[in-house]
């Protein structure tokens, strides 16, 4: 994560903060999302080799994603409850087709560029996260358990 963060400031990004090895990074930038997104993916690719989708969210965007989390009744252990961040957002059917895979008291909740998932089980078995996580959904995505998300949140509050 250090030759990330090193990379970033080399970008000309401000404040750069990763996480663990997660692969994220807080930073302040006057870019736009879809500008900045752009150049990150870049980036990595001529740095790392590495082809990759990045997803960016403002400070005010993931704290709505904390604050409006839909599943907090039911979630009750954090690294089970997986946010998907999406490019953008996704037709109504394929939502359903990704509900219709829930078991044993799984949950999906779609809302604007982000999914909330609730694996009660564990996600190693399930079918709705494989269909969630398969590179065949129509936009790029990337997701975090719950304590990730929080932790990244506090983050960009530091």
């Amino acid at each position: 994560m250090r030759t990330l963060r090193e990379l970033l400031v080399r970008e000309g990004f401000e404040e750069v903060r990763t996480y663990l090895q997660s692969g994220n990074a807080v930073l302040s930038s006057d870019a736009a999302p879809d500008e900045l997104g752009d150049t990150v993916r870049r980036a990595i690719a001529s740095e790392f080799g590495l082809e990759i989708a990045v997803v960016v969210r403002s400070r005010d965007e993931l704290a709505d994603v904390v604050s409006g989390n839909p599943l907090g009744d039911v979630a009750t252990d954090p690294k089970r409850y997986q946010v998907s961040f999406l490019s953008g957002e996704l037709d109504e059917e394929v939502v359903r087709g990704l509900e219709r895979l829930a078991v044993d008291g799984e949950r999906l909740v779609a809302s604007g560029r982000e999914l909330y998932a609730w694996h009660p089980a564990g996600i190693a078995r399930s079918r709705m996260w494989s269909a969630i996580a398969s590179p065949r959904l129509p936009v790029a995505s990337t997701a975090r358990n719950w304590s990730t998300t929080t932790s990244l949140l506090e983050l960009a509050d530091t």
